[in-house]
């Protein structure tokens, strides 16, 4: 009977060993990467308050962006940072509100240069939104974007940077501007 304590005492004084660490290498070009499934709860809220992603022409326009505006334009007027997000940024500072549309931005073209469609779309969604933040934040209304888009309608991408002062260049002190 003792034999059979000594065996039980040497189990339990017996360590497991410590689980490596997964050490993951980065893809050959051309390999497109597995999605990571996201947390049960984001899951959970996603589908109680996103409806399923449907790309439906009709319906769709470009008042959606000017609707965005005035609803972020009315949420920094009313500057409730404790229940608005867009009011919360917008109090945090200009150098805050660009640096979020700059994270926005790298998400966006990490899904869209993995080829995630889906995560392209949403991502592009959030990017929308933070420009906009960043147009309300800089007092920028959508009609002077729109109308400097009207503007370069009909105009070849490098007639058009050739034409832009050359001012911004000199100020910046690089070359690297186009």
């Amino acid at each position: 009977m003792a034999k059979a304590t000594d065996k039980a005492a040497k189990k339990k004084t017996t360590a497991k060993k410590p689980a490596k660490k997964r050490v993951t290498l980065p893809l050959p070009a051309g390999v497109p990467a597995k999605a990571k499934k996201p947390p049960k709860a984001v899951v959970l809220a996603e589908s109680r308050h996103l409806g399923p992603l449907e790309v439906s022409v009709e319906g769709c326009d470009s008042g959606v962006l000017d609707r965005l505006w005035q609803t972020v334009e009315s949420r920094r007027v009313a500057g409730d940072v404790e229940h608005s997000h867009s009011a919360r940024l917008m109090a945090r500072g200009t150098a805050k509100v660009a640096q979020k549309l700059g994270e926005e931005a790298v998400e966006c073209v990490i899904e869209a240069t993995l080829g995630h469609r889906k995560e392209t779309i949403l991502e592009s969604a959030d990017l929308l939104y933070h420009l906009l933040v960043v147009w309300v934040d800089a007092g920028i209304r959508p009609e002077e974007v729109w109308a400097e888009l009207r503007r370069r309608e009909g105009i070849s991408g490098i007639v058009e940077k050739a034409a832009r002062p050359k001012g911004i260049v000199r100020a910046a002190q690089t070359t690297k501007l186009p």
